[in-house]
C-alpha cells in the first residue's frame, strides 16, 4: 500500500510541475496565434485573455500516460478520442467554431470511446436497484460522454471555476480508489488528471494569468466521463450517483440554463449571463469568493461521497439531500431559471418615469409664478 501510495504521489507531483512549468510557453504560444478571450458585455474579464490553457493539461495528460499508463485498445480509444476533442477546441481557442461543428467533434470522440474501446455503462446501481439498459446502453453512454463535455464546458466562466471543480472531482474518485485498494486504469487516468488540472490553476487561480478554453474545459469533461465509466466497468464505483453527484453544480447549472433559454424562446447555445455563478456575483462578490464558495459547496457533495461509498451510505444520502435542498432554494430565490425582478425593475422604471413626470409638472408651475 504504502509503494503505491508513493507511485501515487510521483503521478501527482511530475504531471503538476510539467503542466506548471509549461503553461507560460503556451501564454506565449497563444499570443503569438492569437488564441485570445476578448471581453464583451457577458464576460467577467476586462482585457483580452490568451487561451490554450487545456492543451498544457493535455499534454500532462500525455506526459502521465507515457510514463505510467498501460497500452491496450481500450487506451487506445481514449487516446484518439481526447485528441479529437483537444484538436476541435485548440481550432475554436484560435477561431470560434459554430455550436454544430464543436458538436459533431465531441460527438466522434464519443463514438470511438465507446465502440473501438467498448466503453459502455451497460448497468447502473443507484439506491439499491439495478438497472440494465440492454440496447439503449451505447447512445445513452454517448449521451453521458457528451453531457460532462458540455457541463464542464458551461461552467467555465470565472478563474479557476472549472479547473476547481474537476480537480475536486479527481481528487475524490482518487481517494476513494485508493481506500478501496485499487490501482487500475481509471486510478492512473485520476491521479494524472488531478497533477495536470492542478499544474494548470497555479497559473488560472484569481487573477488567472491564462484560460483553459474549449480545448481545456471539453477535454476535462471528456476525461471526467471516461474516469467515471471506467469505474462501472471496473466496480470502483457501485453506482452513477459518485460521478454524477461530485459534478452536481455543473449538471445542475447545465439543466436550469437550458430550461432557462427554453423559456425564453432562446437557442439553447445562446449565451447569456445567468448561470449559478453570475448570481453569485450579482450579489456584490468578488470572482474569488464565488469561485470559493462553489468549490465549499463542490467540496461537501465529494466529502458525502465517500461518507456514502466508504462509510454510511444512509448518511451519504442525507447529506446529499441537505446539499441539493440549500442549492435548489439559492437557484428558486435568483434568476437562474426566471428573471423574478424583472417585473420589479419594471414597475420601478415606470414609477421613476412617473416622479419625474410630477417634478416636471411641478416645476413648470413654479416657472409660470415667477413670471
Amino acid at each position: 500500500m504504502t509503494t503505491e501510495i508513493e507511485r501515487i504521489l510521483i503521478m501527482v507531483l511530475i504531471t503538476f510541475l510539467f503542466v506548471a512549468i509549461l503553461i507560460p510557453f503556451i501564454k506565449k504560444i497563444a499570443f503569438h496565434v492569437g488564441a485570445l478571450d476578448i471581453p464583451d458585455a457577458r464576460k467577467v474579464h476586462k482585457a483580452p485573455m490568451p487561451r490554450l490553457g487545456g492543451l498544457g493539461i493535455y499534454l500532462g495528460f500525455l506526459l502521465g500516460y507515457m510514463i505510467f499508463g498501460v497500452p491496450s485498445a481500450l487506451m487506445n480509444s481514449i487516446l484518439i478520442g481526447s485528441f479529437i476533442i483537444v484538436l476541435t477546441g485548440v481550432v475554436d481557442d484560435i477561431k470560434p467554431l459554430p455550436a454544430s461543428v464543436k458538436f459533431v467533434g465531441q460527438l466522434i470522440a464519443a463514438i470511438i470511446v465507446v465502440f473501438y474501446g467498448n466503453l459502455v455503462m451497460y448497468e447502473v446501481s443507484a439506491f439499491g436497484i439495478v438497472v440494465d439498459f440492454g440496447i439503449l446502453a451505447y447512445p445513452l453512454t454517448i449521451f453521458f460522454i457528451l453531457g460532462c463535455i458540455n457541463c464542464i464546458n458551461l461552467i467555465d466562466g470565472l478563474d479557476g471555476l472549472a479547473g476547481g471543480i474537476s480537480a475536486i472531482y479527481f481528487l475524490t474518485i482518487g481517494i476513494i480508489a485508493t481506500m478501496q485498494g485499487k490501482f487500475s486504469l481509471d486510478c492512473v487516468l485520476t491521479f494524472v488528471m488531478l497533477g495536470s488540472t492542478l499544474g494548470f490553476l497555479l497559473h488560472n487561480f484569481n487573477p488567472a494569468k491564462i484560460f483553459m478554453g474549449d480545448s481545456g474545459s471539453m477535454f476535462l469533461g471528456f476525461m471526467i466521463a471516461v474516469i467515471a465509466l471506467l469505474g462501472f466497468k471496473n466496480v470502483t464505483m457501485t453506482s452513477l450517483i459518485i460521478p454524477v453527484l461530485l459534478i452536481a453544480i455543473p449538471i445542475l447549472d447545465t439543466l436550469f440554463a437550458i430550461l432557462r433559454r427554453l423559456l425564453k424562446g432562446q437557442s439553447i447555445s445562446a449565451p447569456d449571463k445567468f448561470h449559478i455563478h453570475h448570481q453569485l456575483l450579482n450579489r456584490n462578490l468578488s470572482q474569488r469568493t464565488t469561485v470559493l464558495i462553489i468549490y465549499l459547496i463542490d467540496m461537501l457533495f465529494a466529502l458525502a461521497s465517500i461518507v456514502y461509498f466508504l462509510k454510511d451510505r444512509f448518511l451519504g444520502y442525507i447529506v446529499y439531500g441537505i446539499l441539493l435542498f440549500i442549492v435548489l432554494f439559492f437557484i428558486l430565490k435568483t434568476n437562474v431559471i426566471y428573471e423574478h425582478h424583472k417585473k420589479e425593475l419594471k414597475e420601478e422604471k415606470e414609477e421613476t418615469k412617473e416622479e419625474k413626470v410630477e417634478v416636471s409638472k411641478k416645476q413648470v408651475k413654479r416657472n409660470k409664478k415667477k413670471k
